[in-house]
């Protein structure tokens, strides 16, 4: 009897643990507002408490970077070790488990999030607090939060299963990419595993909205196809008019043949479903078609249409066929009489008329046969990847020379089947790798280096003195670019070039090039051994390079559809870059002119 209730009573004491430790599971903490002292001094109602940027001024006397928030560097040193340094300098192990959770936010047009995350077991007796940096990936917006336990809070390991949460973050962009990262307080100089990062897209339109409510990702969801005799309609559903749609485009194509039809629906008939009709298809043939807004970058709809095949049939009778079988023999005798004399005739006057104009009509014959003939080639299939190019650049121009680049970038990657790699594409990993390490593990890396000069090379080698005020802005404003370090990556480049040239190697990894509204000597002296093209003139000879294709061959020449100077802009990538390009130049020359009227 006695051995049994002394099983149940280690059974009882065995379990409490594990209802403690159910209790805490389910235990969610939210910030607290309490003053900094409170914090401080220990008090009871300080437990998990959010740091502003007022508690901030009032404890080191200054404004922290409104880009930071209240974050500042060493925040347990600065605001918890002035009486007792020892509780700064233990190693705490990075935050598990981070979530991103969206919340309600009345605006459309934006998003608000919520981070949470759990402590990690190692070292969570000395935990003082977390701080929650979140940064938009491929720009500079940057948002901080602090958090800090009061100076007598100590967690056991129980405690590891609790769930911390942030404030939200609110005003971020729908359907964008950002980085969360949750860092773990104190952080002493030699520790590395103080923090997690996670990756996350905010919600589309599409997803917070609905589709009726987005303009931009708004497509029609229902296309039908009819065919009666030789015409083809297709009747689709429009838009609602709150979204301010009033146009569409369809385009149809197979075999490398396309057909483009613009659609102007009349909403006054019909305000849910509009019909067109397409026109000019070969029968027989069976095409790929797109429907979509008029608008920059619309979400296309693609539906297929079969032409079928029309045969015509009259009513013929033994009376027609017996008139046609005595009148067709006549028919085409006479036919082929005045066919005889019309060609004799034909040709005998272009002769005449050349004797007359003293041209050789076998020099005109040689030229008609001598004519390009436009061909279809096919990219080489050596590789199983589309080549990998790096874009080396400098930030000294101005936001509107790098908004250039990137816009260059990226309509190299979507229409010229290569894959590029752009520090603004990739700040986390720089931030992880350092900007310098990253540039030099991208240039041992990718197939090609495309380095874009400008006039803000000019700089790279200029001793660092005293700034005035618009450069000290201007340089707070390339905070996030890296050009230093940029411009470190390019002279390494040209290290390498110049070595490659000296050792006879091959340098067609290497390139340069000028937008239009740059000059030839931007281009550094080193660089003048590589391949050198001007944007846009010089797409095609790019796309050339890139792929290993010859764009002239002995009576032909390569034909690429939207790389050209004068066909680029038809796509909206293509119509973005073009007018970066245009503000970069009006930006420069601007600075030209007034860097000439300051040298007189």
């Amino acid at each position: 009897m006695w051995r049994s209730a002394l099983v149940v009573l280690q059974l009882v004491v065995l379990g409490l643990p594990l209802w403690a430790q159910d209790d805490v599971t389910a235990t969610a903490f939210a910030p607290q507002d309490c003053t900094l002292d409170c914090v401080r001094q220990g008090a009871p109602g300080c437990e998990y408490c959010r740091i502003t940027g007022a508690d901030i001024k009032e404890a080191l006397g200054f404004n922290s970077i409104q880009e930071f928030g209240s974050c500042i560097p060493w925040p347990c040193l600065e605001l918890l070790g002035e009486e007792d340094p020892e509780i700064c300098q233990h190693y705490v192990q990075a935050p598990n488990d981070v979530t991103v959770e969206s919340v309600q936010e009345p605006n459309p047009t934006s998003e608000t999030i919520l981070v949470s995350w759990k402590p990690s077991y190692y070292g969570i007796a000395f935990l003082r607090g977390f701080q929650v940096t979140l940064q938009a990936l491929g720009g500079s917006t940057v948002a901080c939060q602090l958090f800090l336990f009061h100076r007598n809070v100590s967690l056991v390991a129980t405690h590891a299963q609790r769930v911390y949460r942030s404030d939200p973050f609110p005003g971020l962009s729908v359907g964008s990419q950002y980085a969360v990262t949750v860092m773990a307080l104190p952080v002493p100089e030699e520790w590395e595993r103080f923090y997690s990062s996670k990756i996350f897209s905010t919600r589309s339109c599409e997803e917070k909205n609905g589709l009726e409510q987005c303009k931009n990702d708004w497509y029609p969801t229902y296309v039908e196809v009819q065919q009666e005799g030789t015409a083809i309609t297709v009747t689709f559903n429009l838009a609602p008019q709150n979204l301010g749609i009033t146009s569409y485009f369809s385009l149809c194509y197979a075999n490398g043949m396309q057909n483009y039809t613009e659609i102007t629906p009349n909403s006054s008939k019909n305000k849910t479903h509009h019909s067109y009709q397409l026109n000019d298809l070969q029968e027989g043939t069976n095409y790929t078609c797109e429907i979509a807004a008029n608008e920059v970058d619309a979400v296309r709809k693609a539906f297929n249409v079969q032409v079928m095949h029309i045969h015509k049939e009259g009513p013929r009778t033994h009376f027609v066929t017996a008139s046609l079988a005595l009148i067709l023999p006549l028919g085409l005798a006479v036919v082929a009489i005045i066919a005889v004399l019309l060609a004799a005739l034909t040709r005998r006057k272009p002769e005449l008329q050349m004797k007359k104009r003293d041209i050789k009509p076998d020099i005109t014959k040689q030229y008609h046969d001598s004519g390009s003939q436009e061909e279809m080639v096919s990219l080489p299939r050596s590789r199983l990847t589309p080549p990998r190019l790096l874009i080396c650049y400098s930030s000294f121009d101005g936001p509107a020379h790098v908004k250039a680049v990137m816009q260059l970038g990226a309509f190299i990657q979507q229409h010229m089947a290569t894959q590029v790699c752009l520090d603004l594409w990739d700040s986390l990993s720089m931030a992880e790798e350092g900007s310098m390490a990253w540039h030099c593990r991208q240039i041992r890396e990718s197939d090609f280096v495309l380095v874009i000069c400008s006039q803000g090379f000019n700089h790279r080698f200029e001793p660092s003195g005293l700034e005035s005020d618009d450069e000290e802005a201007n340089r707070r404003l390339n905070f996030g670019s890296n050009s230093f370090s940029s411009n470190a990556a390019i002279q390494l480049m040209v290290e390498e070039v110049c070595r490659a040239k000296a050792r006879g190697q091959d340098l067609s990894k290497y390139m340069a090039a000028i937008f239009e509204y740059s000059e030839e000597t931007d281009i550094p002296t080193e660089l003048r051994l590589v391949s050198q093209y001007r944007l846009m003139s010089d797409l095609p000879l790019l796309f050339s390079h890139l792929h290993g294709v010859a764009l002239h061959r002995p009576g032909g020449y390569l034909k690429i559809n939207n790389i050209s100077e004068g066909s680029f802009a038809k796509l909206p990538a293509g119509a973005a870059l073009q007018w970066a390009i245009h503000e970069a130049g009006l930006a420069i020359g601007g600075k030209r002119h007034t860097s000439v009227e300051e040298g007189e």
